[in-house]
């Protein structure tokens, strides 16, 4: 069917309906729309425009002054490739009725000649610089009809839509999207249904759904504006949390196989091999972890605790339950040097008790790791220690009862519903020495119980945190060589394995070689990095281990799962290229015994923001103040990498200025599961479905609803 015979909106669309079927969407922008993610009729309406032109928005052209950041309505006047001895740049000269400027491409040239054509009405925004005349470098631009001009003197506002080069070939900048979506907007009622109850409309006073998206897309002013952005974010967040409610009561509706006869001899003989006394917080914890073991349902819990906190020991005490109790435990890392690490702690503390141990990992010999296998599945393993090795499809336990699970956020939901599934149920604790902002906690572990170890070991030594830059590296190395000679231990970490032409940093490699030539010629260092085989980074990791390597120099592999309590400088180059949660951790590497530690952070390029983010880690060694503020700094998406597998993706609610509407949905999203946790009363059931409709990717590893 082409765009000319497409149906006119009205009763005989639906939301499912292709986008191929909408007006003025063809094949070409069919391939670009999908592209993009929008496939159907409800995909579109979804599509929320980025920010709106109003009158108070725009200035006019005689208002502009160098340094402002604005928007100007503009025509073209006339547009020229200027050529010159150093680099060709294109030019377009705009008025308006008060004055005229020029904006100026200096990259994407051949694309932007075609972009314009003289009479076009167009929307510049960006920072207005002086040269030869006012004008705009670069400016981010949408093209208006020209009622639109005729009408930005009154109240009117435009929506302007986030898009792409490949929408854009096809026509669909704003001024697209508008002529797209204009014609549907007053028919939204006849296709897309209500799906939030009337009495949670009502208690909070928000708008129906197809006012909502009217005035999202075409709003009557900033009022109505307002009030369409906090229906749709609520409508967010509350389906965000009934997922969350949903897979809680998926785990607690499923009854245990297997039953805890009580907390066995394996603790106590653990405990009482302990160097050192648990904390308080410790303790709390293991007690809140056994009260979920011998329930009649499954745990589900997330266990938070700062660097060097003792989470690991919280670990093995538990696994120590299920192992007396006859049953096996597994223990999933996301970095083979980090579930190394933790099988030899492990190891350390279970030596001459009846708990066998054994590790898991991709890389190994096909005769080790079919053995490991055989006796995985024979329960002669009790505690089975690897990567993501663990939940491929050869691993099968005899009866898998605990499962742990360390710095989940480097896995996804799915990855942990996968080692679910190798057991009957079982147990689930999710480990992270990644302060969470309550904010993301109620989004990525909404689904869970919480515990947080919110004390420090009395023995663990204050780390001192110092800002240098590279002039004072001469002086950074003496007192490394000091300390080494001493008898310390130390690490430089580098942000990449090699050279990259897109950054000019030191790369690990080639600091390590100009480190041991030039700075340390008679200590011995070592080089860590992720391209190692296996059994060379083991051997590396021994020699730091055992104080052979006494600096080892490395890239970030060293932020988790190095634990050397002699190691008391870690020296962290091109600082500010590093999150600050990530800074934080890679300082948790020192400060695990009880001499003085020292942490430098070398700046060698120093900007206004990055410096006063650096500021933050020399204020506090606090974890939960530092993610707090990383958050708010790099949003959540950077904030842990990559975006979560089974984790929705927000389309206009904002996870860390929506926090108290966020609580208020999930108040109210646990309270309806509460109530009527399978969604049969007849108000909740367009609840029901739109869940089964659209969010079924996020819970295909529990059977809902």
């Amino acid at each position: 069917m082409t765009a000319a015979e497409s149906p006119r909106p009205g009763p005989q669309l639906n939301a499912d309906t292709p986008i191929t079927y909408i007006k003025g969407v063809g094949p070409k922008r069919a391939e670009a729309l999908e592209e993009e993610g929008i496939r159907c009729l409800r995909d579109l309406l979804y599509h929320f425009p980025r920010h709106y032109l109003d009158r108070s928005t725009i200035t006019a052209i005689s208002g502009c002054h160098a340094g402002l950041e604005t928007t100007i309505v503009a025509k073209v006047l006339s547009q020229q490739l200027v050529r010159t001895r150093r680099r060709s740049y294109y030019q377009i000269l705009v008025g308006d009725q008060s004055g005229q400027m020029t904006c100026v491409w200096f990259n994407g040239i051949r694309y932007i000649q075609n972009a314009f054509h003289n009479g076009d009405v167009v929307a510049f925004s960006g920072k207005v610089e002086f040269f030869n005349g006012y004008q705009i470098v670069h400016p981010d631009y949408d093209k208006l009809e020209s009622e639109e001009w005729d009408t930005l003197h009154t109240a009117r506002i435009i929506p302007l839509y986030p898009s792409t080069a490949s929408l854009k070939r096809v026509g669909l900048d704003s001024r697209g999207f508008r002529r797209l979506l204009k014609p549907l907007v007053g028919h939204i009622q006849s296709f897309l249904p209500e799906i939030l109850p009337s009495s949670l409309r009502d208690t909070f006073q928000l708008l129906p759904l197809h006012e909502a998206l009217r005035s999202i897309h075409f709003p009557d002013g900033t009022e109505v504006l307002q009030q369409a952005v906090r229906r749709l974010k609520f409508e967010e967040l509350f389906f965000l949390q009934v997922v969350m409610a949903v897979r809680r009561n998926g785990i607690r509706s499923v009854p245990k196989s297997l039953r805890y006869r009580g907390t066995g001899n394996l603790l106590k003989e653990i405990y009482k091999k302990l160097p050192f006394d648990l904390t308080t917080a410790q303790k709390r914890v293991i007690k809140e972890i056994w009260e979920d073991m011998k329930s009649d349902h499954a745990m589900n819990r997330l266990l938070q605790g700062d660097v060097g906190s003792g989470k690991t020991i919280v670990a093995l005490l538990s696994a120590a339950i299920a192992v007396s109790n006859g049953y096996q435990v597994a223990f999933m890392a996301p970095t083979e040097i980090l579930a190394e690490q933790h099988y030899r702690s492990l190891h350390k503390f279970t030596d001459q008790l009846r708990i066998r141990i054994e590790l898991l990992l991709g890389g190994q010999r096909k005769k080790q790791r079919e053995e490991i296998l055989q006796r995985t599945r024979s329960g002669d393993i009790d505690l089975l220690v690897g990567t993501h090795a663990l939940i491929q499809e050869a691993v099968e336990f005899k009866q898998l009862a605990y499962a742990i699970i360390d710095e989940q956020h480097r896995f996804g939901v799915l990855q942990r519903g996968q080692l679910m599934a190798k057991g009957l149920n079982p147990d689930i604790l999710v480990m992270t020495a990644t302060p969470i902002p309550r904010t993301m906690s109620m989004t990525l572990y909404g689904d869970m119980d919480v515990s947080v170890i919110d004390e420090l070991p009395k023995r663990k030594a204050r780390i001192h945190t110092r800002l240098v830059n590279e002039d004072k590296l001469a002086t950074v190395y003496q007192y490394i060589q000091k300390r080494v000679q001493a008898g310390d231990q130390a690490y430089i970490v580098y942000p990449l394995i090699e050279e990259s032409q897109k950054m000019d940093l030191n790369a690990a490699i080639q600091g390590y070689e100009y480190l041991q030539k030039h700075v340390f010629p008679t200590l011995q260092l070592g080089l860590l990095h992720g391209s190692l085989k296996t059994a060379e980074k083991d051997a590396v990791m021994q020699a730091f281990s055992n104080g052979t390597i006494q600096i080892l120099v490395s890239t970030t592999v060293v932020e988790v799962g190095v634990d050397n309590p002699n190691a008391t400088v870690v020296v962290i180059e091109n600082a500010e290229r590093f999150g600050l949660t990530q800074l934080h951790q890679l300082r948790g590497r020192i400060g695990r015994g009880q001499k003085r530690s020292v942490c430098v952070l070398v700046e060698r390029k120093r900007s206004e923001t990055s410096h006063r983010r650096l500021q933050t880690i020399l204020a506090t060694t606090n974890g939960f103040e530092i993610s707090e503020q990383d958050l708010k700094l790099r949003g959540p998406g950077e904030f842990y990498g990559t975006r979560q597998h089974g984790f929705p993706r927000m389309k206009i609610a904002d996870l860390i200025n929506d926090n108290k509407m966020m609580a208020v949905a999930r108040r109210e999203a646990f309270q309806l599961l509460k109530e009527d946790p399978h969604l049969r009363r007849q108000e909740a059931l367009p609840i029901r479905h739109h869940l089964q409709k659209y969010y079924a990717d996020y819970n295909d590893y529990i059977n809902i609803l």
